[in-house]
C-alpha cells in the first residue's frame, strides 16, 4: 500500500512539474508546423517565380485573395482565408504586401488569375 502511494505521488509530482514545459513545446510545434497566424495590418512577403507573367498580372495596389490548401479525406480542400494588398516589389522574386483581411499563415497561397505567390512573414515579423 505504501509503495502504491509513493508511485502515485511521484507521478503527480512529475505531471505538475512537466505541465509548463508541455505548453512551451506545443507553441514550438505550432511554429514548426507554420500554424502561427499573422493578423490584419501586418506585413508579409510573397514569393513568386520572377517571370514577366507574374509582374504583368500582379500590380502594386492590387488586393489579392489568399487561400489555404488542406489535405482532408483524400482530397485537397481550398478555402479563402483572407486578402492582402500588394505594396511593392522586393528584388526579383518577392513582393511586399499587407494583410487587409483575415488571418494568414506561412505557406498560404495568394493567387490572382494565373499568378500565384507563396506567403512568408516579413523578416521583422518572425
Amino acid at each position: 500500500m505504501r509503495r502504491l502511494i509513493k508511485i502515485i505521488l511521484v507521478l503527480a509530482t512529475t505531471i505538475i512539474a512537466c505541465s509548463p514545459v508541455a505548453a512551451q513545446v506545443t507553441k514550438q510545434q505550432q511554429e514548426l508546423r507554420n500554424e502561427v497566424e499573422t493578423k490584419m495590418g501586418k506585413k508579409v512577403r510573397l514569393f513568386h517565380s520572377g517571370t514577366q507573367d507574374v509582374k504583368k498580372v500582379i500590380c502594386i495596389g492590387d488586393v489579392i485573395p489568399v487561400y489555404r490548401e488542406v489535405y482532408a479525406y483524400g482530397a485537397i480542400k481550398r478555402t479563402e482565408v483572407g486578402r492582402i494588398k500588394v505594396l511593392s516589389y522586393l528584388g526579383e522574386h518577392y513582393l511586399e504586401a499587407e494583410i487587409v483581411e483575415g488571418k494568414i499563415r506561412r505557406g498560404d497561397v495568394a493567387q490572382k488569375e494565373s499568378a500565384a505567390c507563396l506567403v512568408h512573414p516579413a523578416p521583422d515579423e518572425e
